[in-house]
């Protein structure tokens, strides 16, 4: 495949998969917040330290309220990371291919694409946050599924899930890093109804409620929701499953899945997924969760760097 073709392929799938992780990350942010007491955490400033955008946003606005962040990560082209422009970009490496992707995928990501020129902030005041953020969602999951049955399981479609993968695991520990930025509770509130409610929409907003309790009974517990999260060798959103993922379609990208180890060009994956699997909630809570979590983040970071070198970098 030409390194063109697979460049386009890995973004493509970055940036829906980045879209669709902002919305999810402002969804739980708006409930939290909703659900605790006046002046906790850090309100919507702490979305800003969470994804390293808090210099960007100072630059263009005045104040960290509720309204000029959910602009800022919503509706604001200036910024490459919000919903608006992700999608943007999605369109623009699956326009590169339409001889490559479906026909019926190219109408979901054009549709998408035309329909988020169209948002303002009203739309907020018309359908709720909470209603606009689930209309987007089940937008993500018909490209989601579109995806799943009409790409080929070729090199390309491996691409796809390389990009996917690697962008859901990052952003699934700043998932997690919500409640710590922001709900990070008292020592004497932790295991009341509320943190525990608050743990609760975490799950929700990751589409891992149900599962969980499959996993782990209706009784919510911190440790098992990172254990879930984390380091669940078979929920589909969990870091580690993602990883295991990106391995696996690395392996098959090289010299057409001849070789058994797919992690040999990106040891930085190698790496991820040997901790990840070592690793234990209990374990990773004591010794610092935030830490964990910005450990993982900067080796998702490693492993798109060397992505790009191995395969997608072209003249």
């Amino acid at each position: 495949m030409l390194r063109r073709v697979a460049n386009h392929l890995y973004w493509a799938a970055r940036y829906l998969e980045r879209a669709e992780w902002r919305a999810r990350l402002l969804d739980v942010n708006y409930h939290l917040l909703v659900e605790s007491p006046p002046g906790a955490g850090g309100g919507w400033v702490a979305m800003l330290t969470i994804t390293g955008d808090r210099e960007e946003f100072n630059a263009r606005y005045e104040t960290g309220d509720e309204a000029s962040v959910l602009g800022f990560y919503t509706f604001d082209e200036k910024n490459l990371s919000s919903i608006r422009s992700c999608v943007g970009l999605a369109r623009e490496n699956c326009r590169a291919l339409r001889h490559r992707i479906s026909s019926e995928l190219w109408l979901e990501i054009n549709t998408l694409y035309l329909d988020a020129q169209r948002w303002t902030p009203g739309d907020f005041a018309a359908m709720g946050v909470y209603g606009f953020f689930s209309e987007l969602r089940e937008r993500f999951y018909r490209i989601a599924g579109v995806i799943q049955t009409t790409i080929s399981r070729d090199v390309g479609y491996d691409f796809l899930a390389v990009g996917r993968s690697l962008e859901c695991a990052e952003n699934i520990t700043r998932l997690l890093d919500v409640k710590y930025h922001v709900l990070l509770p008292k020592l004497e509130d932790v295991g009341s109804p509320l943190d525990l409610s608050q743990w609760a929409a975490l799950l929700r907003s990751a589409s891992a409620l149900e599962a969980y309790r499959r996993a782990y009974g209706n009784l919510i517990r911190a440790d098992k929701v990172v254990e879930i999260l984390l380091f669940d060798g078979s929920f589909p959103r969990a870091a580690r499953f993602c990883i295991d993922r990106l391995g696996a379609a690395l392996a098959r990208v090289e010299a057409g899945g001849m070789h058994a180890n797919g992690f040999d060009r990106v040891p930085a994956a190698h790496a991820l997924g040997v901790r990840l699997r070592a690793g234990a909630a209990p374990t990773v809570i004591e010794a610092g969760l935030h830490e964990y979590l910005l450990g993982v983040q900067d080796d998702c970071a490693r492993i798109g760097d060397q992505v790009s070198a191995e395969y997608l970098k072209f003249e």
